[in-house]
C-alpha cells in the first residue's frame, strides 16, 4: 500500500523549509539561496519518512546515509561557491520578467515550486524507507549503491576540478576541458543522474517500482529544463571558445572526446 499520509507529511516539511528560506531571501534580497536548500530538501524528506515509519530497517539506513552525504556535500559546495557573489544571473532574469513585486511572487515561482519538485523526486526515498518487502539487502541494492557512488564521484570530482580551474588566474577566458570535463560537458549533472537512478534501484529492491517517477523527473530537469539546456542557452555568446568544446565533447553522458 502506498504510504500517502507519510508522503504528505514530507510535503508539509518541505514547504515549511521553503517558506523559512524565502523569508531569509527577503532580508538578503537574493533568491539564489534556494540553490543551497535544494539538496537539503531531500535529506529533510528522508528523515521525515524515517521518523514516521518508526522501524528503521537496514535499507532505510543505507538510503539515509547516501542521501545525507550527497545532500550535505552539494549544499556546502553551492553555498561556498556563491558566497559573496550576489544573485545568480538566472534568478536575475526571472526577477526581471516578474517585476513588480517579485519578492512576493518568488514564494511560489521559486521556493514553493522547488519544494514540490523535490517532494516528487524524493519518491525513491519514500519507497526504500517505508517498504516492508525484502528488508535485507541484496544484489540490486548493492548495484544501486555502486551507481550512486559512480554519480557521487563524477559530481563531487567535477565540482572540485572546476573550482581549482577557476581559482587559477591563468585560466581566465579558457574553457574547462580536463579531467571529467574532457569526457562530458556536465559531469556534475551526469553525477546527479546516476545518484538518483542508484537510489531508485535500492527502492526497486524494496518493491517500490512506482518510485521511478522521481528519477525520471530529475533526469528531465537535468537534461531538458534547468540543467544542460538552460546553462547552454547563451554560453556560446558569452564564451566563444565554448562552441569548439561543444563540437568535441558529449553534452551529458561521458564518452571519448572527438578530434
Amino acid at each position: 500500500m502506498f504510504p500517502l499520509t507519510i508522503y504528505l507529511h514530507g510535503l508539509v516539511v518541505l514547504l515549511a523549509a521553503a517558506l523559512l528560506t524565502w523569508v531569509v531571501s527577503l532580508v538578503k534580497g537574493n533568491v539564489a539561496i534556494v540553490d543551497s536548500l535544494w539538496s537539503l530538501m531531500f535529506l529533510f524528506a528522508g528523515v521525515t519518512y524515517a521518523l514516521l515509519t518508526r522501524v528503521i530497517a537496514t535499507r532505510a539506513m543505507l538510503v539515509l546515509v547516501l542521501v545525507g552525504v550527497w545532500g550535505l556535500r552539494l549544499a556546502f559546495h553551492i553555498t561556498w561557491r556563491n558566497w559573496g557573489h550576489g544573485e545568480d544571473r538566472r534568478y536575475q532574469a526571472i526577477r526581471a520578467r516578474n517585476e513588480p513585486h517579485f519578492a512576493w511572487k518568488s514564494l511560489y515561482l521559486v521556493f514553493a515550486l522547488q519544494a514540490v519538485l523535490a517532494w516528487i523526486i524524493s519518491l525513491p526515498l519514500l519507497g526504500a524507507i517505508t517498504a516492508r518487502f525484502a528488508s535485507s539487502l541484496g544484489a540490486v541494492d548493492f548495484f544501486g549503491a555502486a551507481l550512486w557512488l559512480l554519480g557521487f564521484v563524477f559530481e563531487a570530482g567535477g565540482d572540485w576540478q572546476l573550482t581549482r580551474f577557476k581559482a587559477d588566474p591563468g585560466n581566465k577566458d579558457k574553457v574547462m576541458d580536463r579531467g571529467f570535463w574532457r569526457w562530458t560537458r556536465h559531469p556534475n549533472y551526469f553525477g546527479d543522474f546516476c545518484v538518483w537512478w542508484g537510489l531508485y534501484l535500492i527502492a526497486l529492491a524494496a518493491g517500490a517500482w512506482w518510485s521511478m517517477v522521481g528519477p525520471i523527473l530529475m533526469s528531465v530537469l537535468l537534461m531538458r529544463v534547468s540543467g544542460v539546456t538552460l546553462l547552454e542557452q547563451d554560453i556560446g555568446e558569452r564564451r566563444p571558445k565554448y562552441a569548439d568544446y561543444i563540437r568535441r565533447t558529449n553534452a551529458f553522458f561521458p564518452g571519448p572526446p572527438k578530434p
